[in-house]
């Protein structure tokens, strides 16, 4: 209503423009054009508001048929408090109970984890000077694995172990040793390159075994690596890590995996681990 007034004052202001001087005109003038300007903002502050006041409105039915909602329900659960007071308690006891064994197993995977990461720590400062297409390091699945490639371990279609190969194997046989809680599983892959012999290796089958076997031989006879923690086999052309199409590939399936991990004894005990009545 101010602002009316206001505008009606500077029109008849600006109808009188003969009676006034230019300086006041002038005046005048801008005054009229402020009013104009400030009727715009007002205009889009009200526009504004409306919109606000409107989300505002549609927030509070949401709100109110979230309290009938919750209201019924509130209901039915106090008039059903007698019949559900036992299996509420019951419920209550075995989340405890759960939360309890939850922990447990958090703890003993906490603990698991620091010593894998602890132990490929140390392995991958073992053998920090072997290139690493020879030798690959890594935590998978909660056990430590060392990818060995075969150029590196054996001849062409042979599963004796190469001299050269003797420090890689002592070094990761010190690690071993260092960890003498851990089970040692080693596996011999190959690529899907047929070998055909009357004699031994007379196919992948008999290759890969043969070469997971040597490597367990040489890390108990020559490093001391205790046998009864040791398993060792062959997974022949089976377990491919990349296609056997390509020559890169084929190298690249063509290893020995050495995978040290907690011994089977000490995962059954953490599967013995019932929640507390």
């Amino acid at each position: 209503m101010k602002i009316l007034k206001i505008l009606a004052v500077s029109a008849m202001a600006l109808g009188m423009t003969s009676c006034v001087s230019k300086k006041q005109y002038d005046a005048l003038s801008t005054n009229y054009k402020q009013c104009i300007e400030n009727i715009g903002e007002r205009q889009r502050e009200i526009q504004d508001l409306k919109s606000q006041n409107s989300a505002l409105a549609g927030e509070n039915n949401l709100l109110k048929s979230q309290h009938d909602a919750l209201k019924s329900s509130l209901d039915a659960c106090l008039s059903n408090t007698g019949k559900s007071s036992a299996n509420i308690d019951k419920l209550v006891g075995e989340i405890n109970a759960s939360n309890s064994y939850i922990k447990q197993l958090i703890s003993s995977n906490a603990k698991n984890d620091s010593l894998n990461l602890a132990l490929s720590n140390k392995l991958k400062r073992s053998l920090d000077n072997v290139s690493d297409e020879d030798v690959q390091v890594k935590v998978l699945k909660g056990v430590v694995m060392i990818s060995l490639s075969d150029k590196m371990l054996y001849k062409t279609g042979d599963y004796n172990i190469l001299p050269a190969a003797q420090e890689v194997l002592g070094k990761v046989a010190k690690v071993i040793n260092d960890y003498d809680k851990y089970s040692v599983l080693i596996e011999g892959n190959t690529d899907n390159a047929p070998l055909n012999s009357a004699n031994l290796p007379r196919d992948n089958w008999d290759l890969s075994a043969l070469r997971g076997t040597s490597v367990a031989k040489v890390l108990q006879t020559q490093f001391g690596v205790d046998p009864a923690r040791i398993t060792a086999g062959g997974r022949s052309e089976y377990n491919p890590k990349a296609t056997n199409m390509s020559v890169s590939g084929r190298s690249e399936n063509r290893r020995t995996e050495i995978i040290i991990m907690p011994k089977l004894d000490e995962f059954m005990k953490l599967m013995d681990i019932t929640p507390k009545k």
